[in-house]
């Protein structure tokens, strides 16, 4: 949900920039071919191990794979040269595979996975917020005022207070906040925190000064809001969709150097998780960033991203003519927009909003800039996927979703059908028509849990108990055959992959409610959608998400077992050790 796509760099400035980093990025290097050296694979039979697990209990995945039924649920050991697992079985059949130099991890009888794919993210978002501003998890108006006035003391003249990820609906009273929370505290310090899901910020009258918002203008601009007082049109500090952009646009860029610390603590973080790849959906600015870490050797998450522009023609022959394909970093296609969140009203339903306050300018939501009208966003669909790129769209409302689903199908009608596996991001809220139409379009369902433990809270007030036959529909996709994916819309909500599928599984919303149980998942399938889909997704399943001979070594080890334990506890489980590519890169000390 996060918005990412306000981010606004004119095309004109950054197409020389992209084609340098590209350059760069699609060098051939002696040690990047995903396909595999078949010298190198037959000399790895030959030798001993570099490492190897014993004394675990290991969930292969493996048997999960419609073209694998073969293959094990359940093994104890394995063992890794290189980068690549070269067996999978026994501790005794591992033992043979040990030698002088090799590093033995004893698991004692741990619970052992493939690594965990978050399949949405946004990594350098992310880093940032590590060391910003974090109000999701105040309990009320005094602590919101409190924890802002303490950051604003430390700011410098002119120095922008950041951060937020707020949210109200949990709170006894759950009223908006305003402007006037804040401009006790902070003065002229300008200050912009977004609300959870990113699709709204609250701002101080010192920033509202600074981007020329009074009761006297502007106007809203095109897909976003300024939300006013009603009689006396004074802004209230709340700026919804695009209307952020008016302010967020004279906050300092971050530097490359600064871009590429957040990256380094984002991987440190998502790997302390047992996240060993992302999706990402990126701005063209934190391409420098994931060029630096690679040519460093850096990168200790694999990275698949999704750019996100506006206008996907002014990108579109860049990113066709990458062929940067390695095993750390890819980019796959355009990342794009069609509507807002349901916390902030702003997601694009068919049917009006049941708690839309009376008068209210956007009573369904809201589409995009980028999607309305609807047509010419199907013409950018069509004319990408005509090149081959993977799109990645964000659609939260039932009517967002069905004008995606229709993008898709024109893309189909115009180009043929092709093994696309093109995305819809979040697809929370669908019209229970649409569900089968992921399937048959061959439309990939990229959703995040966790999301819905937020939501819970309040999406029946918002749309009726009605419309909920469609929303968080898990269940229902799967038993579809749609191709599911997880992840955590990182910063949005914890990166955390186990409060996503203590969600995925318990349906257990923030209230501590059971609510939807009937559209919730088994363990076996949360993790399948952490694990081995992600990487179907991106055409990586010959070499990623599952623990088999010949696949890269994506390992994680687990303090508890989530077969073993009650589902209550699936949240509590946490990573002892995280291996990516052979190589250990994550430790837990207590």
């Amino acid at each position: 949900m996060n918005s990412n796509r306000h981010a606004k760099t004119p095309a004109n400035r950054i197409h020389g920039p992209i084609l340098i980093i590209l350059a760069v990025l699609l060098a051939p290097g002696p040690t990047l071919s995903l396909g595999g050296d078949q010298a190198t694979m037959a000399d790895s039979k030959d030798r001993p191990a570099d490492l190897v697990i014993v004394g675990a209990k290991i969930w292969t995945g493996a048997f999960a794979v419609r073209n694998a039924p073969e293959q094990p649920r359940e093994a104890t050991a394995l063992a890794v040269v290189r980068d690549t697992i070269t067996a999978v079985g026994s501790d005794l059949t591992i033992r043979t595979h040990i030698g002088p130099n090799t590093r033995i991890v004893k698991a004692r009888g741990r619970r052992v996975i493939p690594g965990i794919t978050d399949s949405h993210t946004h990594l350098i978002n992310g880093g940032f917020q590590l060391t910003r501003l974090a109000l999701r998890d105040v309990r009320n108006r005094e602590e919101f005022i409190r924890a802002v006035q303490g950051a604003a003391r430390g700011k410098q003249p002119g120095q922008w207070l950041l951060g937020g990820r707020w949210s109200t609906e949990s709170w006894t009273s759950p009223e908006p906040p305003h402007r006037s929370w804040l401009d006790p505290g902070t003065g002229e310090t300008p200050v912009f925190l977004t609300r959870m899901d990113g699709h709204q910020a609250l701002v101080n009258s010192a920033a509202l000064r600074l981007a020329g918002i009074n009761a006297a203008g502007p106007r809203d601009p095109e897909g976003g809001e300024i939300e006013r007082d009603p009689q006396t049109r004074e802004p209230t500090g709340i700026l919804k969709e695009s209307a952020m952009d008016l302010v967020r646009d004279l906050i300092p860029e971050p530097s490359a150097a600064e871009r590429y610390e957040a990256f380094r603590r984002a991987m440190r973080h998502a790997n302390s998780l047992g996240v060993t790849s992302a999706h990402d959906m990126s701005i063209p600015a934190d391409l420098e960033a994931f060029r630096l870490a690679s040519a460093d050797g850096a990168m200790t998450v694999r990275v698949t991203t999704y750019l996100s522009v506006e206008d996907w023609a002014a990108f579109v022959d860049q990113v066709a003519d990458c062929s940067f394909h390695n095993e750390m970093f890819h980019i796959a296609g355009f990342k794009g927009f069609m509507d807002g969140s349901l916390g902030s009203r702003t997601a694009y339903m068919r049917e009006p909003y049941e708690d839309a306050p009376p008068h209210a300018p956007y009573p369904r939501g809201q589409l995009t800039a980028m999607a309305d009208p609807p047509e010419l966003f199907h013409r950018q669909i069509v004319m990408a996927d005509g090149h081959g790129l993977q799109l990645a769209v964000h659609a939260i409302g039932d009517q967002a979703n069905h004008l995606l689903l229709n993008g898709y199908e024109a893309a189909i009608k115009k180009n043929g059908k092709r093994d696309a596996r093109h995305r819809i991001e979040h697809a929370q809220h669908l019209l229970v028509s649409d569900i089968p139409r992921f399937a048959e379009l061959g439309v990939v369902a990229s959703m995040q849990p966790f999301h819905k433990a937020d939501d819970g809270r309040y999406a029946e007030k918002r749309i009726g108990q009605a419309r909920l036959a469609g929303s968080y529909a898990y269940r229902q996709l799967l038993d579809s055959g749609a191709l599911l994916c997880f992840g955590s819309d990182w910063p949005v909500v914890s990166l955390n992959p186990f409060t996503g599928i203590a969600s995925a599984v318990n349906a257990r919303i923030l209230t501590g409610e059971v609510w939807l149980p009937s559209h919730s998942t088994s363990l076996e399938e949360a993790l399948r959608a952490y694990t081995v889909s992600p990487p179907r997704v991106i055409r990586q399943e010959n070499r990623l998400g599952t623990l088999e001979v010949g696949k890269l070594a994506d390992v994680v080890v687990l303090d508890k077992d989530p077969f073993d334990i009650s589902p209550d506890r699936l949240a509590d489980v946490k990573v002892d050790l995280t291996i990516v590519g052979g190589k250990v890169v994550y430790t837990r000390t207590e």
